[in-house]
């Protein structure tokens, strides 16, 4: 099942047979709560999920949004409606991270028929919804491995004799800011690859051979090899992960990234413009 839906694809799947369960995971790095934006307007019987609440466990040494523990994750979407057959879709309102946190958790934990829908709430040109669902309760039981995972370790091998993405912007894997982390720079052997380059100007993914070229270009070499990816806190390089799965890929997800790397001062840190 390719990663992401359109707006028009998903309209005919909801007035359709088997309708896919509607996840809103609107969510802004730094940014206010998406709660309020959920309540004044939503797809028709999505359901709002909370990234910082419900798709990462508490913030510490494994970084600022470590995965959720499964069973936790299971339960959150058993109570959104998600059963193990069931197609799901995402979509948020802003780049695609939040939507792509929680593809990556449903395909990792097991879950086969989840898309993200390209373009985010400002493709959907249909009639929105102020109404909160109350959906049947899902059955989805997390079966975790079905994607590739990364520790710190493995992350650094990948770096060294593969290729490990940076998704954040150029001028943090540079080291010349870090408005978040404690130190600037990147894994060394990394290369960049910042997430605002898979998308075209109305905020859709590229192309499947656009991407796949781009990729070939920063060192992925033949389709159907495992990428790594990383960034600050694992959300925005999920969206890099959707990106190299459309190029034919296969996305590995150091889901720490950057804010558990950067808390171990024994862990090495690389700056400027090349991986290093």
């Amino acid at each position: 099942m390719t990663p992401i839906i359109s707006a028009a694809d998903l309209a005919t799947e909801l007035a359709g047979p088997t309708p896919p369960v509607l996840l809103d995971v609107r969510y802004r790095l730094g940014g206010p709560h998406g709660r309020p934006d959920y309540e004044a307007g939503h797809l028709p019987g999505a359901v709002f999920v909370d990234l910082d609440a419900e798709l990462a466990g508490p913030p510490g040494d494994g970084g600022r949004h470590p995965l959720p523990d499964p069973e936790a994750f299971g339960a959150v979407m058993r109570r959104a409606g998600v059963s193990a057959g069931t197609p799901v879709v995402a979509y948020d309102g802003d780049k695609g991270w939040g939507a792509a946190r929680l593809w990556w958790l449903l395909r990792w934990a097991g879950h086969g028929q989840v898309r993200v829908l390209d373009g985010g709430l400002a493709a959907w040109e249909g009639p929105l919804e102020t109404e909160v669902p109350a959906p049947a309760e899902g059955d989805f039981a997390p079966r975790p491995g079905a994607l590739p995972l990364l520790d710190a370790d493995e992350a650094a091998a990948l770096a060294r004799d593969g290729l490990l993405l940076d998704a954040r912007a150029g001028e943090r894997y540079r080291g010349e800011t870090e408005p978040i982390d404690r130190v600037a720079g990147h894994i060394p052997g990394a290369v960049s690859a910042p997430t605002g380059d898979n998308l075209d100007a109305s905020g859709r993914f590229l192309a499947a051979g656009d991407l796949a070229a781009r990729f070939a270009a920063l060192g992925a070499g033949e389709k159907d090899r495992t990428v790594g990816v990383y960034c600050g806190s694992g959300v925005s390089a999920a969206q890099q992960a959707v990106a190299l799965e459309l190029a034919g890929y296969v996305p590995a997800l150091y889901a720490g990234s950057w804010s558990e790397w950067s808390r171990d001062p024994a862990r090495p840190v690389a700056t400027g413009p090349d991986p290093s």
